[in-house]
Formats: structure tokens, C-alpha cells, sequence
């Protein structure tokens, strides 16, 4: 490198570290003894000596230029000594036209929003976030540099809006509990205003950000004048009860209560331990199962809150799969040929489960999750003489995870973390450890990242792995690009804990982008990306992934998104995984496949958003085509319903169907599958609210011709297979909920589910029979009654003195 690059080099860095620096405003608080009632009037006097946020600035789409006089912005902060308040006036020309749409709470609608950014620790890197809708609705997230919003994260705090004749105003009081700062006399903060305006689609922050650059949260104004606030005890007890009754078209109806207790203790101003004991987790969203051909497991989201809320920290590294732990245990298991089961676990329960998280002032973020499930058996039966044993499907587990991550330079990392899964008695363990780096330059222009990990399983046969990678990026301007290279080894395991689908590969992978950054005469946005990705068998060298991808996305000036897309994949493809048998390979021909998407403006109270898409293998008549279409309506600001329709066609499909006489048997097959769904909500107010979701999905695969498959990945005939493989699924899910949010952190909530599912080798391909036949003696019904109440040991201290 010569002298005189590193120059410009130094130069190009300073000059990037100042311009973020430049765009600071700064806003200085006042102390009041005075008490804030949360009305939204900001009448006492408090308000009237505050110091006043003001011109604001287009964030989207019109970045930097000033926000309209029509819709000046002010904003007004005091402080106490347990809380920050913070006052807004948005004026608006039309305040009738103001869109509210009532939704529960963490979810925005077709609504105008105000939202206060707060990082105690003004490092750039962590924001709490704290949003109020014009229909009164709240909405909180963690905002992090590297993961972005964490929507799951839920603090309790007071807000209330109200439409005025000058357009509309919000009042919030945040106590300290809810928010992390050092402890020290004088306090600077981070801080940042942000409005969206949603009928003209325009959002506003008040100290400006500037979209070319890659991080927003460096790009934070300063709040200054909080002295002499002490961090409080962050102790919170949220017991709960809940009473389940079962029934099914084959059971009797069935009782059960639960009850249990969360613990969340703030240890110190920056760490958290969160615990929960005797888990319930029976009003999660239920599963979206499909039939699933394929050589991998299906994944699931995680919908228990305990896994989804704050977990930025453990999700380093992709390492952790939280829904193996309480999985639905294995049943595949070395079974004599004259035994079955007779009884058989659906869950694995969770005994409890406690972490502990948080970041210090220096930076330094450190996790710590342990999870215990309790040891779960099955009944056999030998189908010769009528006798049972006992065999355990899954021991005593502890699931552990440890991270280790230290921030610097207010935009990079290096994370250290470690899974382990033990087991009781002489059953598999593993231990899986990753160190990781996230590094940007002084201007955020660019980006390094990747790791090195490494897997450690104790089984019948000891093994080791790991996992190495690279990605260098370019995050800022106009046109941005990537490059980035992977090696996995044949025994990287991660999946006690994690979920990994290959390894013994090597892959490259780029992306060039061009993006609008301010809207033009025709588009508000406009994006275009060319992506290429090459991944190697590497005892061969082998292509067994390829493709080349060019994709663009737009908005218009009524705000309707719109775009397209075409893969190519131009070689033939090495598929080690569909044979289901170690370095045996099916070859993948050439294929090529187009996609686009038209999504409409979603203020209107008609909306619909339709995606089709075909791909076809070339030179065979093997194609593959599906619709997606989703219309919504919003008869008014309380009533919703989305319906979604997909049907995807698989024409001469081939995969793996069974192996035979040390053959591998293939099929040719046609596949089907019809996939209705209706969503819909009933918002009596922001904090009670009727939701109902239901899904019908029929899938059915048909085998057409059976094959054998060489060992040069070609497949020959196989006439003399006669096991009907065919697959028939469906399956119906609906549940109706009803939650209210009777006080801060409390909720009763009320659901009723009913499910059935039903799997044959029969192909019949009537609908409605089909249909018909789902609910046949199949059906389980569930209604289920839940209270959560949240306790505040500041509050209940209080109570107890006056008692």
C-alpha cells in the first residue's frame, strides 16, 4: 500500500466520521417535582418551559429535504426522578384525514406515528425505541447496529394520543426501568424523533439521517440536562393462570389448569435475568406444517415469547434453533420388526428456562441462556405377545448458551459464543463454539464479516467440524456490492442446538445493487440487484448449488410496489443430499425460472398483492408454476380481513422415494398444492382487540414413474417397485382469540382452536371430498382462558407501605 493511498485513505474516514458528527442537534431537558398526568393535553407547567425539537427532516422518501410547514413537527422532554416524559404537537392541514386504524398492540396498521429513539449509552449501536400511534396503539422494540429492530422486545411504559384541530398529539412517560444507562452524575444520551406521515407515505426524523450511509443509529441527536437520576430496582413478577379444555371427536372432553410465574430482575443498570418457571406455552400461533418431500426438516418459526424477546445477543452466528429445545421428540428410533408404539409424547415439556442479558458501558454485551426439559418416555408394544416396555425417546437435557460480544468504534463487533447440549446417562452430547467478527470503517462505507466455528458432538462415534467464512461489503452510495467465500466440513454439526441443513462444501457468492436514493419523477423507489452464488462438493469439486439472479423492485407515485426477477442456473447441479445415502448424488439439469410481485397501496381500504412465478427444466418436460394472491379490505378503523390464496404445480418432479434391495429408488411425480388462509381482526380499542386466523392446506404428490438411480447421478427404470409412495395431506388449523390489555403488562386472554390433520397414501383429487373427509372423526377442539398479571416491585412497595 502506498504512502500516499493510505493518505486518502485516512482522509476518506475522517471525513466520513465528521459528516455523521456534523449533523448532531442537540437538545438540553429540564428537571419538574411536578405531576404529569398522561393525557395528551401537556398542560401543566412542566411543559411550558421546555426546550422545543423542532425541523424536522425527510428521512423517506425525499431524504434531507425539509419536512412541509403544514406538518411542523415539536417536541417537548422533561425529566424525574423515576421517569422521562416526552411531549409532541404534529400538526397536520387535515386532521379528519388522519389514518388510525385500531390494531393491538406492536403492530402499527394504517395509522400515523410518532416515536422517541433513545440510546442511554450514546454509542450508536443500541436504541430502545418507543412508538404511539395516531389511533392510540403503542409499539416498543431493541434496535441494534448488526440485527436491526427486534419487535419481541416489550417494556412497560405510559402513552396516550389524541386527534386535535391542529392535527394530533401524543404524551408518554418512560420510566427508567424500561430504558439502560450508566450510572454517573450527568447523563448524555442518544436520542432521535421519527413521524410518519402514512397517507402521504413521508417519514420525518428530527436530526437528520442520511440513507447513503449504512448505519442509522450513529446518526442519533444528543439529549443533555439529566442529572442525579439513580437507576432503579428492575424487579418484575408477572404470575400467571390458565385453564385448557380439551376435546376431540375420539376423546372425552378434558380439564386442566396451569399456573406459573416470570421473573425479570434488572442484576445491575445494564444486565437482565429473565426466568421462567413452569412454562406455558399453550396460546402460541400454531404451526404452518407442510408435506414435506425433501431430504431436510421442515423449520418453524419460534412463537413462545420467552424465545423470541431479546434474544438479539443469542442469535450471533446462527447458531441457535431455539425450537429444539421442547421439540417434538424423535420417534425414530431402532424398533424390532414385531414392535410398534403404543404410546407415544407429543412434547418434550420444558421444566424451566432462565437468561441472562444486557450490555455495560464499555460496550461489552454479555447472554447467558439455560433451558431444562424433563425426561420423556414411550410405550412399546410387541405385536407377537402383547407385551410393553418402556424406552426413553428423550433424557434429562440441559440446553446452555453463552455469548461474549464487544462492541468498539460505535459501529463493529466481536462475538464470541458457545453452545452445549448434555444429556443425562451415556446419550449424545455436543458442544458447538464460534468466534465472530462484524467490522465497518470510520465512514460506515465498509463492511468485513464472518467467523470461524467449530463443532464437538460425544456420541457412539466422536466428531469434529467447523465452519469458516468471509463476507467483505460495500454499504453506502448509490450502487453497493458484495463478495463472500464459506468452507463447512464434512462433520460440522451444530444441530443438537442449531439447525443446519449441508456441510462438506465450499461456496462464493457476490451481489452488485444499484438503489434510487430519492424519489424521481416516476418512482419513489427503485432497486435493481444481480446476485451469483456457486457452491462446491468438495471431495469433488462438484457444482451442487448454483444460480445467477437479477431482480428489481419499485414503488410508484401512488405508492403501489411492483417487481421481477429471473434465475438461471446454466450448469448441472450435484445434489449429495436427495439420495439420502453417503456420497451418492443425483444430477440436477440446467433450469431457469421468472417471478414478479405486485403489490398494492395498502392506505386504500382495498388492497391486494399478487405474486406468480414458473420455472422450468431445460431440455425436459419438468416445469414448475405457482400464484399467490392476497386480497385485504378495511371496512373501518376497527375491522380487517386479509384472504390469501397459493397454488403451486410441480410437473415431473423427481426425488427420493425409498431405497430397496440397496437400490435407491426415485420417483417422477406431479405434485399439487392448495394453500387458503383468512386473517382478520375486530379492534373494539388499542388495548382489546378479537383476532381469527385459519389455514387450509391440501398437498398431494403423485407418483407417475418409478426409477432407479446410477451411480453416475441418471436414473434408469425400476418396474418392479410396487409400494404405493404416493402423499396425501391436509390439514385445517383455526383459532380465535380474544386479549385485553386491562393494565400495563397485564393481559387476560381467551382462545378457542380447532385442528385436524390427516395423511394417506390414496389420491383423490376432489376437493371437496377431500375437505369432507378432513373433519371426519378428526377434529380437536381446544378452549383455553389465560391471565397474566404484571408486578412492579417500585409499585409494590408502595402498596405494602401504605397498608
Amino acid at each position: 500500500m502506498t504512502t500516499k493511498f493510505c493518505i486518502a485513505f485516512i482522509l476518506c474516514v475522517t471525513t466520513g466520521a465528521l459528516s455523521v458528527a456534523q449533523t448532531k442537534k442537540i437538545i438540553t431537558t429540564k428537571k419538574t417535582n411536578e405531576s404529569i398526568v398522561i393525557d395528551a393535553n401537556l398542560s401543566e407547567e412542566a411543559w411550558k418551559n421546555a426546550a422545543v425539537a423542532t425541523d424536522f427532516v425527510s428521512f423517506e422518501p425525499k431524504n434531507g429535504t425539509p419536512i412541509p410547514a403544514e406538518f411542523t413537527t415539536e417536541v417537548k422532554i422533561i425529566y424525574t426522578n423515576d421517569a422521562v416524559y416526552i411531549g409532541a404537537m404534529l400538526y397536520d392541514p387535515a386532521p379528519s384525514k388522519i389514518l388510525k386504524e385500531i390494531v393491538e398492540r406492536d403492530e402499527i396498521g394504517i395509522s400515523d406515528l410518532f416515536g422517541v429513539m433513545i440510546n442511554g449509552y450514546d454509542d450508536g449501536q443500541q436504541e430502545f425505541r418507543f412508538y404511539v400511534s395516531a389511533a392510540d396503539g403503542q409499539v416498543d422494540t431493541n434496535f441494534t447496529s448488526t440485527e436491526g429492530e427486534d419487535g419481541s422486545w416489550n417494556a412497560i411504559w405510559q402513552s396516550k394520543a389524541k386527534i386535535t384541530e391542529f392535527g394530533w398529539a401524543v404524551e408518554m412517560k418512560i420510566p427508567y426501568a424500561a430504558l439502560r444507562f450508566p450510572e454517573q452524575k450527568n447523563q448524555t444520551w442518544g436520542i432521535n424523533f421519527f413521524r410518519e406521515v402514512k397517507r402521504e407515505r413521508q417519514k420525518y426524523t428530527w436530526n437528520p439521517i442520511d440513507n447513503t450511509l449504512g448505519t442509522f443509529s450513529q446518526q442519533a441527536g444528543i439529549l443533555s440536562g439529566i442529572e442525579d437520576i439513580q437507576t432503579p430496582t428492575r424487579l418484575f413478577l408477572i404470575p400467571y393462570s390458565s385453564f385448557y379444555l380439551n376435546a376431540s371427536d375420539t376423546q372425552k372432553t378434558k380439564g386442566e389448569f396451569k399456573g406459573g410465574l416470570d421473573i425479570k430482575y434488572g442484576i445491575n443498570d445494564a444486565f437482565t435475568l429473565d426466568a421462567i418457571l413452569v412454562p406455558d406455552f399453550g396460546q402460541t400461533k400454531f404451526d404452518n406444517v407442510v408435506l414435506n418431500l425433501g431430504p431436510f426438516e421442515q423449520q418453524f418459526n419460534e412463537n413462545r415469547p420467552f424465545f423470541t424477546e431479546g434474544t438479539d445477543l443469542f442469535s450471533k452466528g446462527n447458531l441457535l434453533y431455539s425450537r429444539r429445545i421442547g421439540q417434538t421428540p424423535d420417534l425414530n428410533l431402532n424398533l424390532a420388526n414385531n414392535e410398534d408404539f403404543a404410546v407415544y409424547p407429543g412434547a418434550i415439556n420444558l421444566l424451566n428456562a432462565m437468561k441472562i442479558s444486557g450490555r455495560d458501558e464499555s460496550g461489552l454485551g454479555v447472554g447467558f441462556l439455560n433451558a431444562i426439559t424433563e425426561k420423556t418416555t414411550a410405550t412399546v408394544i410387541n405385536e407377537d405377545d402383547d407385551s410393553k416396555r418402556e424406552i426413553v425417546v428423550s433424557p434429562l437435557t440441559n440446553y446452555n448458551v453463552t455469548v461474549f460480544d464487544q462492541r468498539f468504534n460505535k459501529n463493529s463487533s466481536v462475538t464470541f459464543i458457545n453452545t452445549n447440549v448434555t444429556r443425562n446417562g451415556s446419550f449424545r452430547d455436543a458442544n458447538v463454539t464460534g468466534l465472530l467478527f462484524d467490522i465497518f470503517n470510520n465512514s460506515n462505507k465498509y463492511n468485513f464479516f464472518g467467523g470461524f466455528k467449530s463443532s464437538s458432538i460425544r456420541d457412539v462415534e466422536n466428531t469434529n467440524g467447523f465452519n469458516t467464512s468471509l463476507y467483505m461489503a460495500e454499504t453506502t452510495g448509490q450502487f453497493r456490492h458484495s463478495l463472500g467465500v464459506e468452507y463447512i466440513s464434512k462433520d460440522f454439526d451444530p444441530n443438537d442446538l442449531g439447525i443446519n441443513y449441508k456441510t462438506n462444501y465450499y461456496s462464493v457468492s457476490g451481489n452488485s445493487n444499484y438503489r434510487l436514493l430519492n424519489p424521481n419523477k416516476t418512482f419513489n423507489s427503485f432497486r435493481v440487484n444481480l446476485n451469483s452464488y456457486f457452491e462446491f462438493y468438495t471431495p469433488t469439486n462438484q457444482i451442487q448449488s448454483s444460480n445467477f439472479n437479477i431482480n428489481t423492485s419499485m414503488s410508484n407515485k401512488k405508492n403501489h410496489s411492483y417487481g421481477a426477477g429471473i434465475d438461471f442456473n446454466p450448469f448441472k447441479n450435484y445434489d449429495y443430499y436427495e439420495p439420502r445415502i453417503a456420497d451418492r448424488f443425483f444430477v440436477n439439469p440446467e433450469t431457469i425460472s421468472v417471478s414478479g410481485f405486485f403489490s398494492s397501496n395498502y392506505n386504500n381500504k382495498f388492497a391486494i398483492d399478487i405474486e406468480p412465478s414458473i420455472a422450468h427444466v431445460i431440455g425436459e418436460n419438468r416445469y414448475e408454476a405457482g400464484i399467490d394472491i392476497s386480497p385485504r379490505y378495511r371496512f373501518n378503523d376497527k375491522f380487517s380481513l386479509v384472504y390469501g390464496f397459493n397454488y403451486y404445480k410441480q410437473k415431473n418432479d423427481v426425488g427420493f422415494i425409498a431405497i430397496e434391495n440397496s437400490s435407491i429408488i426415485f420417483a417422477r411425480r406431479d405434485r399439487d398444492t392448495y394453500t387458503n388462509s383468512l386473517t382478520g381482526k375486530y379492534s373494539i380499542s388499542s388495548v382489546m382487540n378479537f383476532n381469527l386466523a385459519i389455514r387450509h392446506y391440501w398437498s398431494l404428490a403423485e407418483n407417475n414413474q418409478i426409477n432407479s438411480l446410477n451411480t453416475d447421478g441418471s436414473l434408469s427404470p425400476y418396474n418392479t417397485y410396487t409400494v404405493n409412495k404416493n402423499s396425501n395431506l391436509s390439514s385445517w388449523n383455526l383459532d380465535l382469540s380474544y386479549s385485553w390489555w386491562f393494565a400495563p403488562g397485564s393481559q387476560m386472554s381467551i382462545l378457542y382452536r380447532n385442528n385436524a390433520a390427516t395423511f394417506d397414501r390414496t389420491i383423490n383429487k376432489n376437493f371437496n371430498s377431500n375437505f369432507t373427509n378432513l373433519f371426519d372423526n378428526n377434529l380437536s377442539h381446544v378452549l383455553s382462558f389465560s391471565v397474566r398479571y404484571f408486578i412492579d416491585y417500585n409499585q409494590a412497595k408502595n402498596w405494602l407501605k401504605k397498608d
